[in-house]
């Protein structure tokens, strides 16, 4: 009979991540399945030592619009397949000078700059370039030199050996494109426009790297409504550690549903929206002498949320 620490052993194992890793991704990035399955397999060819052995494990090219979930996949995964922080994430609009070679490679034979402190000191497994269309064309260079050979040298003359990694790059390229045309255009051509748009600002050769390139869908209301839900449950679960416990009812979902969506912006609006909401509801309790718990109302006079406190 296998008792119940064998079970959280095996599913905990590497094994039990890869095969649990559909679930996880499914139940966190919302609205995106076309994506999740091409991820899935490079991941699990990655994790099951089936890739060349002189290049990166295997590569992403996210694009599409801010918020849908291009970062939050990157995370998901990382955090669920290696644990917490073993992400190096370089946002690469600070790197749009000819100088950010040095930043982050080094500058002197005894530095070992930003991309060697990171990802040697912190056991990255995971290198992340948010908006790289915005980087120096050097800086592309470099990314170009690790994608190819899974290695970099720094400034000390260390060879920074990144076999064992995964790199993702996003990019809002097309993004505008995405967000104009009608809800009715087939997602197929949607992928065309975007790739023609990454083909005339980014080189092929680049490009050409990454084991899959990827367009992120924008967000639907229903999807947004589905984000909605799944924040309040995440922040919810997050307070209940804290022991505020508070449930709610559809007059305050419809409530941060409408203050939350965003068109342009996708879901980090919705997020910030109802953790700062059902936040403010618990401080204001407590401030009121109540204990934080109860169910969450809809105040039409302030338009906010109020805690309605069980009846003792």
């Amino acid at each position: 009979m296998i008792c119940a620490d064998e079970i959280l052993k095996k599913a905990e194992s590497p094994s039990g991540r890869l095969a649990s890793l559909s679930t996880v991704l499914s139940r966190n990035i919302i609205g995106q399945d076309h994506v999740l399955g091409r991820v899935e397999a490079v991941l699990r060819r990655g994790e099951l030592g089936l890739t060349h052995p002189r290049r990166p494990k295997g590569s992403f090219l996210f694009l599409g619009p801010t918020g849908v979930g291009k970062t939050e996949l990157t995370l998901t995964f990382s955090r669920h397949l290696f644990g917490e922080n073993r992400v190096a994430r370089f946002d690469m609009s600070e790197y749009q000078e000819q100088k950010s070679v040095g930043l982050l490679l080094g500058e002197h034979r005894d530095e070992e700059g930003i991309l060697g402190k990171r990802v040697k000191h912190t056991g990255a497994k995971v290198i992340l370039f948010d908006e790289i269309e915005k980087a120096h064309p050097l800086v592309l260079d470099l990314l170009l030199q690790i994608l190819d050979a899974g290695r970099i040298t720094l400034a000390t003359a260390e060879t920074l050996d990144l076999t064992d990694c995964y790199i993702v790059a996003t990019s809002n390229i097309g993004a505008i494109n995405l967000m104009e045309m009608s809800e009715t255009v087939p997602f197929r051509t949607l992928e065309r426009v975007v790739f023609d748009q990454v083909d005339q600002q980014l080189r092929p050769e680049l490009v050409g790297r990454f084991t899959e390139k990827l367009v992120f869908r924008r967000l639907t209301y229903d999807v947004q409504r589905q984000i909605c839900l799944k924040v309040i449950r995440d922040e919810r679960e997050r307070l209940s550690g804290k022991g505020y416990h508070v449930t709610e009812s559809d007059d305050p979902v419809e409530f941060l549903l409408r203050s939350g969506i965003h068109k342009k912006l996708g879901a980090r609006p919705m997020r910030d929206c109802v953790e700062r909401n059902i936040q403010n509801a618990i401080a204001q309790d407590l401030m009121s002498g109540g204990n934080g718990c109860g169910k969450l109302k809809l105040c039409p006079s302030s338009h906010s949320l109020m805690l309605e406190r069980p009846i003792a």
